[in-house]
């Protein structure tokens, strides 16, 4: 998958995990946000999608150590988004293939979103499955749907990215349809600048 794919299936997705996270934060109820899989059905259908991208070309606008700062302006709304690989990831039991992780935070001024944590895992997920991304000694609970994570509690999102900013890794731990344990670092180096350089960018 070339690497402009790979980008314009993250604004696609960023667009269907938006309207997610949108209805769960309407939720009052914590038993209602503990079920979000009503909520995301719509990313059980990618090629909508990717429909919904518009064809968007991302948009480099800086790179900040493993992080790049990207903007698209799928459909005419815009889309700015940090993103990088992992530093390292484990398998086990070891050596199992899997496509490239991405983690990436976006922000769409247009629905009122800032810094949404996203990641895209690289294989399907154990439906029902829960995952964790760890960072600055918290442990944060991500829910699953495809070959995606969100945070489950979206209260906590704000206090997730101040400790992505403020670390100096995350690592995230996931299973697979077929029961592989992922463990995937990502190296933070960078993306407090490039967070920055994106709310600089995407100011309405």
């Amino acid at each position: 998958m070339s690497v402009r794919r790979i980008l314009t299936a993250l604004v696609a997705s960023c667009v269907v995990c938006g309207a997610a996270s949108l209805a769960q934060a309407q939720s009052a109820s914590p038993k209602a946000a503990a079920k979000p899989a009503a909520a995301v059905k719509p990313a059980a259908k990618p090629e909508p999608a990717a429909a919904a991208a518009g064809g968007a070309e991302p948009t480099l606008i800086g790179q900040y150590g493993t992080w790049g700062a990207y903007t698209a302006t799928p459909n005419g709304k815009k889309v700015c988004f940090a993103l990088a690989k992992p530093s390292s990831s484990k398998t086990n039991p070891p050596n199992r293939p899997r496509d490239p992780a991405y983690v990436f935070v976006s922000t769409r001024p247009a629905e009122k979103v800032t810094n949404e944590v996203s990641v895209m895992i690289g294989y399907a997920l154990k439906p029902g499955s829960e995952s964790t991304l760890e960072v600055g000694g918290a442990s944060f609970a991500m829910y699953t749907q495809g070959d995606g994570l969100w945070i489950k509690n979206a209260a906590e999102e704000e206090r997730l990215v101040e400790a992505m900013r403020k670390s100096a890794d995350a690592v995230i731990k996931g299973v697979s349809a077929k029961g592989t344990e992922t463990t995937d670092t990502f190296s933070l180096k960078g993306l407090a600048q490039a967070l920055d350089r994106l709310a600089q960018d995407c100011r309405r």
